[in-house]
């Protein structure tokens, strides 16, 4: 999985990475809303990094935690969920409404290879300065540039460059 090539999901110690996840997650998302702060500690310690002042509403939800890299000031709304089983890597002050999803998980298309649990792992980069709207679903292996705007419900199935507006599914860019 950390090699970016294909592997095999049904696997104890990947099993036991997700299980640590959860427990990570539940304890998070189970805080009392005064005591969680930013995030629960037993959160921002599985995170790969996590920036000052990053703020994850409850509920969250990630698939390990160890990938994800967040910087400075990053904000997840209620409800979004990260399946991490590559780098997800967050710049500054960007920020995610509720019900955001990022996956990195692509599972084989064969139906055979898909049942023996055969995925691979592609990173997501956000830039800086990004605002991703409300129910919005990044793809696996995307990549978008600061300032970049992804509209409500969209679903982002390639790169959006540096300070583009995209919308719809499969997400365009806005015509100015």
């Amino acid at each position: 999985m950390q090699s970016g090539q294909w592997y095999c999901c049904l696997d104890p110690e990947l099993d036991a990475l997700r299980a640590q996840a959860r427990r990570a997650v539940h304890a998070h998302n189970n805080c009392p809303p005064d005591a969680r702060g930013a995030m629960a500690p037993v959160l921002r310690a599985l995170l790969g990094q996590a920036g000052e002042d990053c703020f994850l509403e409850a509920p969250f939800h990630c698939a390990y935690g160890m990938n994800i890299h967040l910087g400075d000031r990053v904000y997840f709304n209620a409800g979004c969920v990260v399946l991490d089983t590559a780098p997800v890597r967050i710049g500054d002050d960007s920020m995610f409404g509720p019900n955001v999803q990022i996956y990195c998980a692509q599972h084989a298309k064969d139906p055979a290879e898909r049942a023996q649990g055969l995925e691979i792992g592609l990173p997501v980069t956000i830039g800086k300065h990004v605002w991703v709207g409300g129910g919005a679903l990044l793809l696996p292996g995307i990549t978008i540039g600061d300032n970049a705007t992804i509209g409500a419900g969209s679903v982002v199935t390639r790169n959006v460059p540096a300070g583009e507006t995209v919308v719809g599914n499969p997400a365009t860019g806005l015509k100015p």
